[in-house]
């Protein structure tokens, strides 16, 4: 292999990274990647996820979740009721010292992007404001990714959940 298609190489594990290794902190929480599914248009409603993990003594809350790409953002649970998805709102999420929540498609938490101002695409990126009890508030960014490939072909299932 050249010298030159080493370079080439790197630079594209490097910008690759770079990418899909975001993560932010404020006080002892880190906030890894936070992302969302694509939408199609005329969908109304979306959903974000992202990991918290409290690397400090003390337990804090995440509160209250906002977004200007969606009239409403709020923080909701899923589980299985027999063979039903059931969703619904919970006010806030606990965080115990060196505990990590990691949202993700199909079962525990997730941010419900509700009212989107328009469809969320592949390569977006959307802001949004965290905000918990003792730490305060912190922003970050949402990076629209399609991973339905990853999962077989799943869409999510949202369009089968009962609130």
């Amino acid at each position: 292999m050249s010298y030159r298609h080493l370079l080439t190489l790197v630079a594209a594990f490097v910008l690759t990274g770079v990418a899909h290794a975001h993560e932010y902190k404020v006080a002892e929480l880190q906030v890894g990647h936070p992302w969302a599914r694509p939408t199609v248009p005329g969908q109304p409603s979306g959903g974000a996820y992202l990991s918290i993990e409290n690397k400090g003594k003390a337990g804090d809350k995440l509160i209250a979740v906002a977004t200007p790409a969606a009239k409403s953002a709020e923080i909701h649970t899923m589980s299985m009721e027999g063979n039903v998805m059931k969703m619904r709102e919970v006010g806030s999420i606990d965080i115990k010292p060196a505990e990590k929540i990691a949202m993700q498609p199909g079962s525990g938490y997730h941010i419900m992007l509700i009212g989107l101002s328009q469809p969320l695409k592949a390569g977006d990126k959307i802001p949004m404001t965290l905000t918990f009890e003792k730490a305060g508030k912190l922003e970050v960014s949402v990076y629209v990714e399609d991973k339905t490939a990853d999962k077989g072909g799943d869409k999510g299932g949202m369009e089968h959940m009962h609130h």
